[in-house]
């Protein structure tokens, strides 16, 4: 279920500001959606997991705080992320 460093790697090279860039919204969002992705795939077996739903909703509520806070300071960001990543916003 953890990201591997390629595949971690890979999505912030994809979303980063700078070359430097690992902690931007942007990538942070990106991070989430991924685990949150795997995540959903795990839940399709273990329906009763219920100790790794608790922390799946975290992992959302901390996005969906992520998401309020970009776009209230940089909105055109906001939709940007919101298309590549696919989300319901």
């Amino acid at each position: 279920m953890p990201l591997t460093q390629e595949e971690k790697s890979g999505i912030v090279g994809k979303f980063q500001r700078g070359p430097q860039d690992t902690g931007s919204p942007e990538v942070q969002i990106a991070l989430l959606s991924e685990r949150i992705n795997g995540l959903s795939q795990h839940f399709t077996t273990h329906k009763a997991d219920h100790a790794s739903r608790r922390g799946l909703l975290k992992m959302v509520n901390q996005r969906r705080k992520l998401l309020d806070y970009l776009k209230s300071t940089t909105p055109e960001k906001y939709t940007e992320v919101v298309e590549r990543l696919g989300l319901r916003r």
